[in-house]
């Protein structure tokens, strides 16, 4: 886990070097440093990190820009850093991309357990794949070029997204419950975000439904959770 690549991106000097001490105490040995979000996105480019902790109020681009573009071309995990504590704030930022939102002041403690987190759900995920393709109504997942198709057309997802949607077709049929989600999905817990859920879901049927207001493939099950559909009539 210790070898993976941490990309810290805030314009605040002393932040970054504050999480890169508590990082180092703790073993990780690859930290890549950004004060600008065109240097973050340069470097995302040339190092392909694992995670990025990303700063929202950055003094060029800011951090919901920054990571629209790192999505066109990248599934790391990407943990926004920001003042703003409101949901309307933290549901801009996930919906944007990111997989997780941490509020300043912050515990250094807490984001090197939430990169951790992350790190420990892409290891489940690449643990879980069971075979290389698997089909469910439309959409086909290819684990090893990492992309889901509708009827032949690769889906531009998120990195969330895409997780989201692969672990729902690994269990297409099975009613899958927003605590096994967070769980297994976002590698937490603890603190359940029903919102954080509600907003991943419907950005998926956006993508895949023919009418996301009237889903017939991606099914809430109320009271229990969601339910992809193996076949879709």
């Amino acid at each position: 886990m210790n070898a993976c690549k941490i990309l810290l991106v805030d314009d605040e000097e002393d932040i970054v070097n504050l999480i890169e001490e508590v990082l180092i105490s703790d073993g990780f040995v690859h930290i890549y440093k950004a004060y600008s979000g065109s240097e973050a996105i340069q470097l995302c480019h040339q190092i392909e990190p694992d995670v990025i902790v990303l700063d929202v109020m950055l003094p060029d681009l800011d951090g919901i820009e920054v990571c629209k573009k790192i999505r066109e071309f990248s599934i790391c995990s990407i943990l926004f850093l920001s003042s703003k504590n409101e949901d309307i704030d933290k549901i801009l930022g996930l919906s944007s991309g990111g997989d997780d939102y941490i509020t300043k002041p912050f515990s250094p403690r807490e984001i090197v357990f939430r990169i951790k987190a992350q790190l420990r759900r892409q290891q489940f995920q690449l643990a879980s794949l069971a075979s290389d393709r698997i089909t469910a109504g439309p959409l086909t997942l290819d684990h090893e070029s990492s992309h889901i198709y509708k009827a032949g057309k690769v889906l531009s997802l998120t990195g969330r997204e895409y997780l989201l949607l692969a672990y729902l077709m690994e269990r297409a049929d099975r009613i899958i419950s927003k605590e096994q989600l967070y769980e297994q999905v976002w590698g937490e817990y603890s603190s359940i975000c029903d919102n954080t859920i509600m907003v991943h879901i419907r950005h998926l049927r956006e993508k895949i439904e023919e009418d996301p207001s009237h889903p017939k493939q991606l099914i809430t099950i109320k009271g229990l959770g969601y339910k992809l559909k193996k076949k879709v009539i």
